[in-house]
């Protein structure tokens, strides 16, 4: 399999996938519970944001962005709103303890979150009754389904509403509204000289929610039971970002990598498809690939193919002179280069000395020198003297 092919053909599949999944998001808007002000999906808040600005319309809305202890340190109001609707409100001992200081001064805090810090309602002497979303059989659990603030209640297609709260004490607690079941969904705890209300099912101030029929009159009821006109109003936006890092970075009902790519048929069919082809590029097209290296040819000795062709060539010319005095020429070049001594003169101390260094017999060395000064004193060198010479250098060389 072409390395270049498998890439281009990979390419194009994810492509292809991602066009069939964007086409499949088309068809079905996105259903993040994301609760901010600024989403226009059908479970965001913004008209919830701008309801409450009509509501309210003397008041200028304070977005908030810090967490409630550093908030109630800024402030010392007696008579103010705060709302926060949240996927889930998580609370440290600080934050816990700043919010019901808030109420007990006076002050009305609006809660609307799945889930409520158990700290918080334990304090409150109450419990909640929390139902995860079941991703499961998310489409399958879908149907009509009811609240109830007052006559006539409040309806719409979705999942249900489930999320209920449990207390004993109703001397400091009311219930302001219910689900389907007659289970309390929306209470009012009176602490101090506030009003702490709370609401187990924020979706019912979503964006779809709210447009469904006559559904924003829901929202009008639920804030009538705080202060009509407040002394400040404020809107989180601390607790609904914190909620939605802690649901990314959960491991729970789906949340990992896997979970999201397998939730979207189309994406994971491209995921299936990507691992079954690198797999088959591993199997036959992973082998190592290399060019045939040639053989490189081992370089010649020209030099003594040189010496050879000069050789032939005096000895077809007969010329065993000039052929003996280039032999001997080169032989005292090696006696100087080897045993450091003056050819020029040849004398019985050099035939010793020169026998000594090499091991060669004095007699021997005194021949060949004989047949040296017989080569350079006469004109005419012939076969058999120029065998004997060459024959008494090489017996020298061989020792």
């Amino acid at each position: 399999m072409n390395t270049r092919f498998t890439y281009i053909f990979l390419f194009f599949t994810a492509v292809f996938f991602a066009s069939c999944s964007r086409t499949a998001q088309k068809r079905m808007p996105a259903l993040n519970e994301t609760f901010s002000k600024a989403d226009r999906a059908p479970f965001g808040t913004y008209i919830a944001y701008r309801q409450l600005e009509n509501m309210f319309s003397r008041n200028n809305i304070k977005n908030e962005k810090r967490a409630f202890d550093k908030t109630w340190n800024d402030i010392s109001d007696t008579a103010s709103l705060y709302v926060c609707i949240t996927p889930g409100l998580y609370l440290n001992e600080d934050e816990k303890k700043a919010m019901l200081d808030y109420v007990y001064a006076g002050n009305s805090l609006f809660i609307a979150a799945n889930y409520i810090d158990n700290d918080l309602l334990k304090e409150i002497g109450c419990s909640e009754n929390y139902y995860p979303i079941p991703y499961a059989s998310f489409y399958d659990s879908m149907r009509i389904t009811k609240t109830l603030l007052q006559e006539p209640a409040f309806s719409y297609y979705y999942l249900p509403f489930k999320n209920s709260f449990y207390f004993k004490d109703s001397v400091f607690t009311k219930v302001l509204g219910v689900n389907e079941k007659q289970q309390a969904n929306f209470i009012l705890f009176f602490h101090g000289k506030g009003k702490l209300i709370l609401h187990c099912d924020p979706r019912a101030f979503s964006n779809y929610f709210l447009l469904k029929q006559d559904n924003y009159k829901y929202m009008q009821t639920a804030f009538g039971y705080t202060s009509s006109f407040p002394d400040h109003l404020y809107w989180d936006d601390y607790y609904r970002k914190l909620s939605s890092r802690r649901s990314r970075n959960s491991n729970d009902d789906g949340f990992s990598t896997f979970g999201a790519i397998m939730k979207y048929p189309p994406l994971a069919a491209a995921f299936w498809l990507s691992i079954l082809l690198l797999a088959l590029y591993i199997l036959f097209g992973g082998k190592r690939r290399q060019r045939i290296v040639e053989k490189v040819k081992p370089n010649e000795n020209t030099s003594v193919t040189f010496t050879e062709t000069i050789g032939r060539l005096y000895l077809q010319k007969k010329d065993n002179k000039n052929i003996a005095e280039k032999m001997t020429t080169y032989f005292n070049e090696h006696v100087r280069n080897n045993y450091f001594l003056n050819t020029n003169l040849i004398n019985d101390e050099f035939i010793t000395t020169l026998s000594r260094k090499s091991g060669v017999e004095k007699n021997r060395v005194e021949s060949l020198y004989r047949a040296i000064s017989h080569v350079h004193n006469n004109a005419v060198v012939d076969d058999y003297q120029l065998l004997s010479l060459n024959e008494q250098i090489q017996h020298f060389y061989k020792k």
